[in-house]
């Protein structure tokens, strides 16, 4: 019975331990998601320094994650902790691509790769976000390009055609990705018609307000010459 004692001390230790470090890692995993959510709004409003700055504190909480659970491995494969990261990679790559910048890679961001793959597809939806914000101002050339990005994430994202269990749902992301790129494409679409259709009721305007003349209408010139 004395060596029982001693193994349940041992056990409440180590259970002690993973318990501290769950907690710790819940509070990290909700400060990273957070710091990243206010990043990509900074981006959205072309508040750069506040959008560094917000990265900078969810890299620093990131790193932190890492070296609060190495020596849980299971507890930093959870849910919560992958889907922070997941966040992480998300906003590292829109606030990269919006800016016009290189893709920011899984070892970099110290990311697993099917982290890094769902956290591609999410930045999906924050490029067609933007290419919205800049289509009611009217069509762009802005838009074009980040259609192009998404266009690009998703042919690589199609090409991961592995089983659920290793890529953690990327199948069902890649579905949602195509669908808002579909729906961009249909919204850039309608406002480059919208914009030549308008060029061109200007310039028809234009050259009938040619042909009528400082006088006014040819219509209304001839009733006065034969009167």
């Amino acid at each position: 019975m004395d060596r029982l004692e001693t193994i349940s001390d041992q056990i409440r230790i180590q259970f002690d331990a993973r318990t501290a470090a769950r907690d710790q890692a819940l509070a990290q995993a909700r400060a990273l998601t957070r710091h990243c959510s206010q990043a990509i709004r900074a981006v959205h409003r072309d508040d750069d320094d506040e959008m560094l700055s917000q990265l900078g504190e969810a890299r620093t909480l990131a790193t932190a994650l890492h070296s609060t659970l190495k020596d849980f491995p299971d507890i930093y494969y959870a849910g919560y902790t992958q889907d922070a990261l997941k966040e992480f990679v998300e906003a590292n790559n829109t606030c990269a691509l919006i800016k016009n910048q290189s893709l920011i890679s899984p070892e970099e961001l110290g990311v697993e790769y099917n982290t890094y793959l769902n956290g591609l597809s999410e930045v999906v939806g924050e490029l067609r976000r933007r290419c919205l914000d800049i289509l009611r101002h009217g069509y762009s050339s802005e838009a074009e390009r980040l259609l192009n990005l998404m266009d690009d994430i998703y042919a690589v994202l199609v090409t991961m055609d592995y089983p659920d269990a290793i890529t953690n749902g990327l199948r069902r992301q890649t579905d949602i990705a195509r669908s808002i790129i579909e729906k961009t494409r249909g919204d850039i679409t309608f406002s480059l018609r919208g914009e030549f259709l308008e060029k061109a009721i200007s310039k028809l305007s234009e050259q009938m307000t040619g042909e009528a003349g400082p006088e006014g209408p040819l219509l209304s010139r001839s009733g006065n010459d034969n009167d």
